[in-house]
């Protein structure tokens, strides 16, 4: 009985008429206990099987909310699809498998879900993870969610649109009252109106209890309103008879809804046989029922907080023991079970725990695994491994991007009792979430000690952990000489033979200059080598990256980023897309970056990686600025620097600073555009970093060139020679063939095979070569670098290079027509989409590789293809790639 809600119904109606439009979504209804968040979930279901709409329930049970993906079980199940959580796939990774089964399915569905704010994180994530994608799709997903600053950080996090249920208002709550129990004298109808204030469940619990017994019934109005609901509830559930209780007590407690799971647990309680028939009593009085699947579904929610709250602390022991006995065949349940069980420390528990921590966590469930280690650091008997626990959960918040969990957890451990080789780890997330933020080089000395007890201890595993955790750190915050050497010192004293790459890993991004050259020498060694796991494909990738060996990096990374997509790894994925994005800017390839940096940043965005938003952005600039849109660029990168800034991240300010930099130069401020890129090359400005120079160089020595700065230029690309003989960095390399060829004024500036994996660098010498022929009145020899810089600039969509080039053609006399960009008119996103059909994609593959459904590829192209003149794939082909 709904009433007063007709707003609410309404827009529930709508997403069910946009569902079998083709056009779905996710909503979430929310509100405190008893507002009427289960009587309007109901409502829709009733509406959408009347419309003959599919409808797949599930709910969220507190008993659960530490089994992974127990809800995701529900819900795949009765589409009658199998999850193996030991599998390793991810909570994304298993919301694509339900919308390919959803798609499969046909027609339009509802996914009803009943108090999410109890569902397991994984399966949270990919429920949340899936409502975000159904645009296109004939799906509604609704959940309802009970109102608590958990929840609320949930919610807001999940980007779904949300309904909010607040208390009836006056006329409709006494019209409620009235049709539950008509008939009430004046003054218990007036005093249950008053207490229930509004909440409906309140208006038909204690209407109903008031008319049972009187005003005895109500509880004193200064108790919560759910308590005096639960209450309610408790003395129903006092007059049935012993059996029926201890059985509804189990079925609270229990992490399942089966019948026959509930009544073999309850009989090992009582000593007794309990069989179903013992349920009648409460099915009879509709505190809860049973279908035809004997699956148990309680009257409220609240029925379940009555009955557990209710029960002394042994008979609850004594209940979960009992379940755990029952699922001996399922240990991720039982565990949990045997946790509830315990009454005090239990090392055995703490380590079977903690094993599910590892299982869940490489499953990518870090919340199961922060619930497991929380749990086993409780039950620990060991001081030593009660903190390490600790710490390990601290750990794995923080992959969640959850700072009051990590604080929280880590102000529960007493670092004195860590061992000096776990005290880096402490220190580096006490920094990170309890201290100042970034700190720069400040604490790198302390960091590196302690990570040499660790070597010196025997822990090289951890060492290397540690180190490469450290690595970025080093790389981006311009550390002294004696820091890097004693990095370097320690990283190579654990390099040795065999697949463990991270030594190595974590010399080339802390050591790019001292250690480059060898880096670089074992990094092309490793280019073909079949057999590498994504995680060293990553790791490899993004070292090549740091040594500025870019295409080297594409090569190792690509197909890391395509397992890691298989995989549903968004983490490691996420890092591989802000590198390859880096890559193309560092390239001068537009388009690609544009590409890659738009999903880095709408997946950084929804999975909520700040830092990699800010990367993401300042790469999209990056291919801005290449492609002359000035505006879009400076948008971006101012607001960059006040958040760099704000941090007192100073030695990042240099990749805005490139952005400025190639955004002169393309407006034709060739000055300015040189004055930017300047001060990254000196080490009194705050702004200076020792590598991301090294991928302006070509930059800085255009600007010079056009703004009659060579004389500048020159003392720049000597101090350069001698770091490039050391290191032999590709970038480096590249841009100094260009500015070379600029100091020397040289006809004889022809690009070689050097620069064959340098398209940008090669078309920019082209255009050099071809600029100073046509200029001694050379004219035909002219006109050949000119069209190949032209072509080149074109392909990398680098418009105002190649409207340079072919202005200095038709000064040569030869008139070069501007190729229509039909891509142009297409979004980064929709570009990525028409690039890997026009790669021979299926939408089904498509959408596995971007998380999207196969109906809103589909979507995607029946946009697309009008906006670029095509008609099918094959000439999306011919388009996009001249095939």
């Amino acid at each position: 009985m709904l009433v007063g809600r007709d707003s609410q119904v309404a827009a529930v109606q709508a997403l069910l008429r946009c569902a079998a439009g083709e056009h779905g979504g996710g909503l979430v209804l929310r509100g405190e206990a008893g507002i009427g968040k289960t009587a309007l979930l109901a409502r829709a279901v009733a509406d959408a099987e009347a419309a003959g709409v599919r409808v797949v329930t599930a709910a969220g049970v507190q008993a659960e909310a530490r089994i992974p993906y127990a809800v995701m079980h529900q819900l795949l199940r009765r589409m009658r699809v199998r999850l193996d959580p030991d599998g390793g796939a991810s909570p994304y990774r298993i919301a694509m498998q339900a919308l390919d089964r959803l798609d499969e399915l046909g027609g339009p569905v509802l996914i009803a879900v009943e108090d999410a704010h109890w569902a397991d994180q994984p399966s949270w994530d990919a429920l949340t993870f899936l409502g975000r994608r159904l645009d296109a799709d004939p799906v509604a997903l609704i959940m309802t969610v009970r109102d608590g600053d958990d929840v609320d950080r949930r919610v807001t996090a999940a980007g779904l649109p949300e309904i909010r249920l607040e208390p009836l208002g006056p006329d409709a709550a006494a019209d409620l009252l009235d049709r539950v129990v008509p008939g009430l004298s004046p003054a218990l109808r007036s005093r249950v109106l008053d207490e229930a204030a509004g909440n409906p469940l309140g208006l038909v619990e204690l209407g109903e209890a008031a008319a049972r017994s009187g005003a005895s019934a109500l509880m004193p109005s200064a108790l919560p309103l759910s308590t005096r609901v639960e209450r309610t509830f408790s003395a129903l559930v006092a007059e049935l008879p012993e059996p029926t209780r201890a059985l509804l007590l189990t079925a609270a407690l229990d992490d399942g809804d089966a019948l026959d799971e509930v009544t073999a647990a309850t009989a090992i309680v009582r000593g007794h046989p309990v069989t179903g028939a013992d349920a009648e009593p409460a099915v009879t009085t509709r505190l809860m029922s049973v279908d035809g699947q004997y699956t148990i579904r309680f009257r409220h929610p609240l029925l379940r907080s009555a009955l557990t709250g209710a029960a002394p602390p042994a008979a609850r022991r004594a209940t979960h023991a009992a379940l755990a006995r029952v699922l001996a065949g399922e240990p991720d349940r039982q565990i949990w079970h045997r946790a509830a069980a315990a009454a005090g420390p239990d090392e055995a528990i703490a380590r079977d725990l903690a094993k599910t921590a590892i299982r869940a966590h490489r499953s990518q469930a870090a919340g199961v695994a922060l619930a497991a280690l929380e749990r086993a650091a409780q039950l620990s008997e060991d001081r030593t491994e009660r903190v390490l626990r600790l710490l390990w959960a601290a750990e794995m918040a923080s992959q969640q991007g959850d700072g009051d969990t990590v604080r929280r957890l880590l102000a529960a451990i007493e670092a004195e009792e860590l061992q000096p080789a776990h005290q880096a780890r402490y220190a580096w997330l006490h920094e990170s979430f309890v201290g100042a933020g970034f700190t720069g080089t400040a604490r790198l000395g302390v960091y590196l000690d302690l990570i040499d007890d660790m070597r010196r201890t025997g822990d090289a595993n951890l060492a290397l952990s540690s180190l490469v955790d450290l690595s970025l750190r080093m790389h981006w915050s311009n550390p002294s000489d004696a820091h890097r050497r004693r990095y370097v010192e320690i990283a190579e004293a654990l390099d040795g033979p065999g697949d463990d790459y991270r030594a190595l890993s974590a010399v080339a991004t802390a050591a790019p200059i001292e250690r480059g050259a060898v880096s670089l020498d074992r990094l092309q060694r490793l280019r073909d080598r079949v057999g590498l796991s994504a995680m060293a494909q990553s790791e490899l990738g993004m070292a090549a990256s740091a040594l500025g060996a870019f295409p080297l990096s594409n090569r190792l990374m690509a197909p890391s980023i395509a397992d890691l997509r298989r995989q549903g790894r968004l983490g490691l994925l996420l890092f591989g897309l802000n590198c390859l994005a880096y890559n193309a800017a560092a390239l001068g390839d537009a388009r690609s970056a544009a590409r890659h940096a738009d999903e880095t940043v709408s997946l950084a965005t929804e999975l909520g990686y700040q830092q990699l938003v800010l990367t993401g952005r300042l790469s999209l600039a990056t291919a801005a600025a290449l492609r002359g849109e000035g505006e879009r660029a400076r948008d971006i990168t101012d607001g960059a620097e006040r958040v760099l800034t704000a941090a007192g991240m100073h030695p990042i300010v240099a990749q805005v600073l490139r952005v400025r930099g190639v955004d002169a130069l393309a407006g034709g401020r060739a000055e300015e555009a040189f004055r930017q890129l300047r001060r990254m090359f000196d080490p009194a400005d705050p702004a200076y970093h020792p590598y991301i120079r090294f991928t302006v160089v070509g930059h800085l020595a255009e600007a010079a060139l056009l703004a009659d700065l060579r004389a500048e230029l020159a003392p720049v690309v000597a101090g350069l020679e001698p770091e490039a003989a050391l290191c032999r960095n590709p970038a480096l390399l590249a841009g100094l063939r260009y500015a070379r060829a600029v100091l020397a004024d040289d006809d004889d500036g022809a690009p070689g095979d050097e620069l064959a994996e340098w398209p940008f660098e090669r078309a920019r010498l082209a255009l050099a070569q071809g600029t100073r022929l046509r200029r001694r009145r050379h004219n035909l020899e002219a006109r050949q670098p000119l069209r190949e810089a032209a072509a080149t600039f074109d392909a990398l969509g680098a418009a105002p290079w190649a409207e340079r080039a072919r202005a200095e053609l038709r000064a040569s006399g030869e008139s070069l027509r501007r190729p229509v960009d039909a891509t142009a008119a297409l979004t980064e996103h929709e570009l990525q989409v028409a690039h890997l059909a026009a790669e021979g994609l299926s939408n089904r593959e498509i959408g596995d590789r971007l998380f999207l459904s196969p109906r809103t590829i589909s979507t995607h192209l029946y946009r697309i293809f009008p906006k670029l003149g095509v008609k099918s794939r094959g000439e999306l082909a011919r388009v996009l790639l001249g095939r």
